[in-house]
C-alpha cells in the first residue's frame, strides 16, 4: 500500500479537510495533476454532510483497508494507492456495496500480507469517493473519514479482509467551559505560529479553524495536518474524549513549534553560510583569473597530474585504486585552497605513500639468523627455535602468514631487545609501539576524516614508517592497556592480531582494506591475567622468566660490561671488573628477575672510573670485592637475612610476582585464647581461605603431628605474613600455611634451608601451583639448600637450567602427610616416638606463646 504523506496545515493543497473548504467548494475535492472535479459521492451528499445530518448508517460488518505510514482522521480526504490483491478486493467489495471501508494503519510497515494482529485494532470508517484505476494494475482512490470504529473480530481473511466492527461514537463536549475555550485558543495561535515559520500565508486557514467551536473537530482537523509518528497518531485517534483528545494534539503542536523554530534557525544559518561560500567562491575566481593572467595557473593541474601518476604507480588493489581515483577527481573540481581540498589532498598522501606492493626480502640463511641471535642475547633458546622454525617453513611455502608472537616475562629479561633482533636475522625493518595507557580506541584504528585533525591509527602510520608491507612489528606492554568513553583497544587489536582477518584491516581514515597478514606481530607483556581472554586466544605465548646468577655473569660480560664500559668513555683494557664482582653485584645490590638494575650498577662503577680519568688518575682501574662499596655504597641485600635456625611457627615460601620469584615468611604465634583465628599481613582472600583449610587439616589430623586435640577450644592462633604493607594473594601459599601452623601446634621448627610452594585441599592433597622456574631461582638466590613443590609440578622442571637444580635439592609431595617429614627434617614415626618417650606435656593453655 503506497500513500501520499501528511503535511503541515498549509492552504490549497489536494488533501485539504472537508472542515477547511469554503461553503461554496462542498463536494469538491482536488486529484491528479491539480485538477478539481465534482466528489462522487452517494445520493449527491457528501459524507461530511451525512455526519453533519447524523444520517450515517455503518453497517456491522465492512471491508477493511490496511495501510502504511499513515492514520485517517474524521473529516479528513485523502488519496489512497491501493497495489495488494487483498486490498483491491477490499475496494471492490466496498464500492460494489454502500462504498464504507474500514481503514487500519500497520504496526510494521514492512509486512505486505498482515494479519488481524499487525494491525491496530482502532481505525477510522471511510467512504470511498472515487475510485480510478490506474496502468499498472493499481487503483487510485479518494477516501474520506467519517467515523471512529473498534473491531470486534475478523469476520473472514479471504479473498479480503472482512471485520466486524463497533462504532466508537465521540462523547459530547457540552457547553465549553473557559479552560477548553482556553485549549482551542491555543491549539490555534499554535497552528498559526508553525505556518508562520514555514512561511504559509495563514488568514484562509485560520478562518477555517476559528470557524470550527468543537473541540473534537479541531483535533481532529488539526492533527490530519501534524508530522506524528504513526504511534503517536495512532493514540489520538483512539481518544474519544473530545477535549483529551484536543490536549494531546496541543501537545504535539508544542513539540512542532519547537521543530520549526530549530529548523528555521538551522536554515538561517546554512544561508549565511551559504552567502558568505558565494564570496569566497566569487573572490577565488576573480583571483585565479589574475593568475591566468599572469602565467601562474599551472601549479593546481601538475599537483593533480602527480597525484594521479602516484596513485598508478603505488600498486594499490583494483577496489583502493578506484577510491583513490574517485577522491581525485573530487578535489580536482574543488579549490586548491578550500579546507575540504586540503584534508583529501592529505588522505591521497597517505595513500600513495603506503607500501601496498613493496616488502623487503626475508634472509631465509637459518644457519646466518642462528649466528645473529647468539650474538646478540644468551641462551633463550626456546624463543630462537620458534624463529628459526619459522624461517625454515619460509623457505619452503614463501606465502605462509606472519606468526604473532607474545613475549611474558618481568621487566628487564631482554623483550623488546629480542624483537630488535628478531627484525635483524630476518632482514625486516623493525617498528616498536607503547600499548601501555593506551585508552582511545582511534590510537589503532586511526579517527574518521570527518574529525579536525584527523590521521591513521598507530598501526598504519608504523607501516608507512617501514616503508614496507612485512616489518617485525612489537606491541609493548600489550597487558596494560585501557578503556575508557573513547573505546577499548584492546577490542580493535582482535581484528590486527587475527591471521584470518588482518589481511583486510581498514582503517577508519582510510576506509580501504589493507593487507597486514605479512607483518610479523610479537606482543610483550609482564603478566597475562590482565589481557583479555578472546585477545589472548590470538597469540602464540613464549614465557621468558628470569636469569640465573651463572646466567647474569655470562650476558653482563658479553653484553652489559663492554656497552658501559665504551658509553662511558673508557677503553677496554682501562676498567677492570672480573666476574666474582659481578656476583657480588648481582647478590647484594641487585635481586631481580631481569638485567636493568644490574645494567644500571655496573654503569654506576663504570662511571666513577670515568671520574678518576678524568682526574688524571692512570689506569687501569680494577674494582673487587673489597672496594666495591667505595663504587656502589653498602650493599642493599644482606646474606644474613637468612637466618641459620627458625623458631617453630616459622616457615619459608616461595611465591611469584611480576618481577620474578621472591621468598615469603609464614609467621604462626599460639596464645591462650578461645579458638580465634587472627589473619594479619594484607592477605587477599584467596590467602585467607588458605589458612581456614590449613587450620581445618591441623584439626583434623592433630592426632598424627602429636598436637592437642583440643587446642582449638583452649588458644587462639595468629599468623602474619610479613612485610605487612604488601598485598599479597594466591594459592601458592598453602602447603606453607599448614606446615607453620603444624610447626607452632607441636613446637617443633621447621628447617631454615627449605622453602616450599604449592596448594592444598581439605583431603590432604597438594596441588599443583605456577612459576616453578621463578620460585627456584628466589630460593638459590637466598641460599636454600631444599625446595618442597608439588608432584605434579615435576614436568616443569625441564625448564629450569641443570646448574640451578646442581646447586638446590627439588623434593616433590603428592599429599600434606609427606610435606611436614621433609620440612622439619625428622621422619614422622620417630617424632611419634619422641613424643611419646617425653614426660607428660604440659597443658597447652598454660604454655607461653611461641612464634
Amino acid at each position: 500500500m503506497k500513500k501520499k504523506k501528511n503535511s503541515p496545515i498549509r492552504p490549497k493543497r489536494p488533501r485539504r479537510p472537508a472542515g477547511r473548504t469554503r461553503p461554496e467548494d462542498q463536494g469538491r475535492v482536488n486529484v491528479g495533476q491539480g485538477k478539481t472535479g465534482p466528489a462522487q459521492a452517494p445520493a449527491g451528499e457528501d459524507g461530511l454532510d451525512l455526519l453533519a445530518s447524523g444520517e450515517v448508517n455503518i453497517p456491522g460488518q465492512i471491508p477493511v483497508l490496511p495501510v502504511r505510514d499513515i492514520v485517517v482522521f474524521n473529516y479528513m480526504i485523502l488519496p489512497l494507492f491501493v497495489g495488494r490483491e487483498k486490498s483491491v478486493h477490499a475496494v471492490d467489495a466496498a464500492l460494489g456495496g454502500d462504498r464504507y471501508i474500514l481503514i487500519l494503519t500497520q504496526k510494521d510497515e514492512a509486512k505486505d500480507d498482515p494479519g488481524k494482529d499487525d494491525v491496530y485494532q482502532v481505525g477510522t470508517v471511510g467512504m470511498i469517493m472515487r475510485m480510478l484505476k490506474m496502468p499498472d494494475g493499481r487503483l487510485k482512490v479518494l477516501v474520506q473519514g467519517l467515523a471512529r470504529a473498534r473491531v470486534k473480530r475478523m469476520v473472514s481473511e479471504e479473498p479480503f479482509h472482512l471485520a466486524e466492527i463497533e462504532p466508537l461514537p465521540e462523547r459530547p463536549a457540552g457547553a465549553l467551559s473557559p479552560q477548553q475555550e482556553a485549549l482551542m485558543r491555543a491549539s490555534r495561535e499554535q497552528s498559526e505560529k508553525i505556518l508562520s515559520l514555514r512561511g504559509i500565508s495563514s488568514a484562509d486557514i485560520m478562518s477555517v479553524l476559528n470557524s470550527v467551536n468543537e473541540p473534537g473537530r479541531l483535533a481532529d482537523l488539526i492533527a490530519s495536518n501534524l508530522r506524528m509518528k504513526v504511534a503517536e497518531a495512532q493514540a489520538i485517534l483512539e481518544c474519544v474524549d473530545p477535549v483529551k483528545r484536543l490536549e494531546m494534539v496541543s501537545a504535539q503542536l508544542v513539540k512542532e513549534v519547537e521543530v520549526a523554530s530549530m529548523q528555521n534557525k538551522i536554515q538561517s544559518m546554512a544561508r549565511e553560510g551559504m552567502d558568505k561560500a558565494q564570496r569566497e567562491f566569487f573572490l577565488r575566481e576573480q583571483l585565479k583569473a589574475i593568475k591566468r593572467e599572469l602565467g601562474d595557473s599551472g601549479d593546481e593541474t601538475e599537483e593533480i597530474e602527480d597525484l594521479r601518476r602516484a596513485i598508478h604507480k603505488a600498486g594499490m588493489p583494483k577496489e583502493v585504486r578506484k577510491e583513490a581515483l574517485k577522491q581525485l577527481g573530487r578535489l580536482e573540481s574543488m579549490h586548491a585552497e578550500s579546507s575540504e581540498a586540503t584534508v583529501i589532498r592529505t588522505y591521497l598522501d597517505w595513500m600513495t605513500e603506503l607500501p601496498w606492493k613493496k616488502q623487503s626480502r626475508d634472509r631465509l640463511d637459518v644457519k646466518a639468523a642462528a649466528k645473529i641471535l647468539d650474538e646478540d642475547h644468551y641462551d633463550l633458546q626456546k624463543v630462537k627455535e620458534r624463529i628459526l622454525e619459522y624461517l625454515s617453513v619460509r623457505q619452503l611455502n614463501p606465502k605462509m602468514k606472519g606468526p604473532i608472537l607474545c613475549f611474558v616475562g618481568p621487566p628487564g629479561v631482554g623483550k623488546t631487545s629480542l624483537g630488535r633482533s628478531i627484525a635483524r636475522s630476518l632482514g625486516r625493518k623493525f617498528h616498536r609501539v607503547s600499548l601501555g595507557g593506551m585508552r582511545d580506541e582511534a590510537e589503532i584504528r586511526g579517527h574518521r576524516r570527518t574529525y579536525i585533525g584527523s590521521m591513521p591509527g598507530r598501526i598504519v602510520q608504523g607501516v608507512k614508517l617501514c616503508a614496507t608491507r612485512n616489518p617485525v612489528f612489537m606491541l609493548d606492554e600489550i597487558d596494560k592497556l585501557g578503556t575508557d568513553f573513547r573505546g577499548d583497544p584492546s577490542s580493535a587489536l582482535l581484528e590486527v592480531l587475527d591471521p584470518e582477518q588482518n589481511f583486510s584491516f581498514t582503517d577508519h581514515y582510510l576506509n580501504v582494506p589493507f593487507d597486514l597478514s605479512k607483518v610479523m606481530f610479537i606482543c610483550t607483556a609482564n603478566v597475562l591475567d590482565t589481557i583479555p581472554r578472546p585477545l589472548l586466544d590470538r597469540m602464540e605465548v613464549i614465557r621468558l622468566p628470569g636469569y640465573t646468577e651463572q646466567e647474569k655473569v655470562k650476558i653482563a660480560r658479553r653484553y652489559l660490561l663492554p656497552r658501559q664500559i665504551k658509553d662511558n668513555g673508557l677503553g677496554e683494557s682501562e676498567a677492570e671488573i672480573p666476574d666474582r664482582v659481578v656476583s657480588k653485584i648481582i647478590r647484594d645490590y641487585t635481586r631481580e628477575a631481569g638485567l636493568r638494575n644490574l645494567e644500571r650498577e655496573i654503569g654506576s662503577v663504570c662511571r666513577k672510573m670515568a671520574r678518576k680519568k678524568a682526574e688524571g688518575e692512570n689506569g687501569p682501574y680494577r674494582a673487587t670485592a673489597a672496594n666495591l662499596h667505595e663504587y656502589l655504597g653498602p650493599p642493599q641485600f644482606l646474606d644474613e637475612e637468612k637466618e641459620r635456625r627458625l623458631p617453630p611457627g616459622v616457615a619459608v615460601g616461595l611465591a611469584w610476582t611480576p618481577v620474578g620469584g621472591e621468598i615469603l615468611h609464614v609467621e604462626v604465634t599460639t596464645m591462650p585464647g578461645k579458638g580465634k583465628l587472627i589473619l594479619t599481613g594484607k592477605l587477599g582472600e584467596v590467602m585467607k581461605e588458605s589458612a581456614q583449610a590449613a587450620l581445618s587439616i591441623a584439626r583434623a589430623h592433630a592426632d598424627k603431628y602429636g598436637i592437642d586435640p583440643a587446642f582449638n577450644e583452649k588458644m587462639d592462633i595468629h599468623i602474619h605474613v610479613p612485610a605487612g604493607a604488601t598485598p599479597k594473594d594466591g594459592p601458592s601459599a598453602g602447603v606453607t600455611l599448614v606446615t607453620a601452623l603444624i610447626s607452632a601446634l607441636s613446637g617443633r621448627p621447621v628447617c631454615a634451608d627449605v622453602a616450599m610452594t604449592g596448594e592444598i585441599s581439605l583431603r590432604g592433597r597438594v596441588l599443583p601451583v605456577g612459576g616453578i622456574k621463578e620460585k627456584i631461582l628466589a630460593a638459590v638466590a637466598q641460599g636454600m639448600k631444599r625446595v618442597i613443590i608439588p608432584a605434579q609440578n615435576k614436568k616443569d622442571l625441564e625448564e629450569v637450567p641443570e646448574e640451578l637444580l646442581k646447586r638446590v635439592a627439588v623434593q616433590t609431595v603428592k599429599r600434606i602427610a609427606d610435606v611436614w617429614p621433609l620440612a622439619c627434617g625428622t621422619p614422622l614415626a620417630a617424632q611419634k616416638r619422641t613424643r611419646a618417650e617425653k614426660a607428660p606435656a604440659k597443658s597447652l593453655q598454660t604454655e607461653k606463646p611461641r612464634t
